[in-house]
């Protein structure tokens, strides 16, 4: 069953329980993904330089975006922030919108839907 685009653009995301990231000054999010499988524990003893947290770096586009959702904010909304804010830069502006959006969901992990 297929949705119509206004529901598309009505859902609502949250962050997802328990995501560790930070800010960095200049607004890039990066996401913490911690390495505590028993494995690299083990490696860790031994000295190996494991770090304790895999990063991810997301560009300016997706750490606007990410930082824009808050658990209120439609995806119409996020859209409509991202071309006030890069105009048409932001072009085809849902398309890749929805493409991002779902990406950091399925795959991710990063966002969850709070509606639908």
């Amino acid at each position: 069953m297929h949705r119509n685009n206004q529901d598309i653009l009505s859902i609502i995301f949250k962050i997802s329980d328990g995501l560790e990231y930070e800010v960095s000054i200049d607004n890039i999010v990066i996401m913490l993904e911690k390495q505590d499988h028993k494995i690299q524990k083990f490696f860790r003893k031994l000295k190996f330089r494991i770090p304790e947290y895999k990063k991810t770096y997301l560009d300016e586009y997706g750490s606007y975006v990410f930082l824009l959702i808050d658990g209120m904010k439609t995806v119409k909304e996020i859209g409509e922030n991202l071309e006030a804010k890069y105009g048409d830069k932001a072009h085809p502006l849902y398309e890749r919108l929805l493409l991002f959006l779902n990406h950091i969901h399925v795959n991710c992990h990063y966002i969850e839907k709070t509606n639908f």
